[in-house]
């Protein structure tokens, strides 16, 4: 499956799943969720407290004994996501949101603002919960954790993810 896309990691019913663009090179080839050196999200999810210790990549399966799912709404690994098509988002749309329907998450946590843009058409988006669904589950947009993405530091990401596991944690979202 290496260069081909990256195994989704999901059960039904789960208090979040984590929404990435599209597979970087370095987890396609490793066959894990977000395996780039450079990238922050498993200390991210640590420090925002969803996880009790940081999970390595390759425990990345460990996420779902923390109610966590992982997806990808466009399955070609990319080494930038602007390498993307528009198409691309609109080619995968109605199965990503079949898989949403059919795995029921109370929230679908996008990270970043593009993969929801392209699925929705909206171009002015608010960074946490969204007014509409997605599949039946609340959205939340989260910045996205690439150590490309340098408008964020690693304590604004922890504050915008620790945000939404106080929400799940409230027992209610929004």
């Amino acid at each position: 499956m290496a260069g081909e896309g990256l195994e989704d990691i999901l059960a039904d019913q789960l208090d979040v799943i984590f929404c990435g663009i599209n597979p970087g090179m370095t987890a396609a080839a490793q066959g894990h969720h977000f395996a780039g050196r450079s990238n922050r999200f498993w200390r991210t999810l640590h420090l925002a407290g969803f996880t009790p210790e940081e999970v390595r990549p390759e425990n990345d399966r460990t996420i779902l004994q923390y109610r966590c799912g992982l997806t990808a709404v466009v399955d070609r690994p990319t080494a930038r996501a602007d390498q993307l098509s528009l198409h691309e988002f609109t080619a995968a749309a109605a199965d990503f949101e079949q898989k949403i329907l059919r795995h029921a998450p109370r929230v679908v946590a996008f990270l970043g603002k593009a993969a929801y843009s392209a699925l929705t058409g909206q171009r002015e988006i608010a960074w946490g919960l969204q007014p509409r669904t997605f599949g039946h589950a609340k959205v939340w947009i989260l910045p996205n954790p690439s150590g490309r993405n340098l408008a964020f530091s690693l304590d604004q990401l922890v504050a915008a993810y620790r945000q939404l596991h106080q929400n799940l944690h409230k027992s209610t979202v929004g």
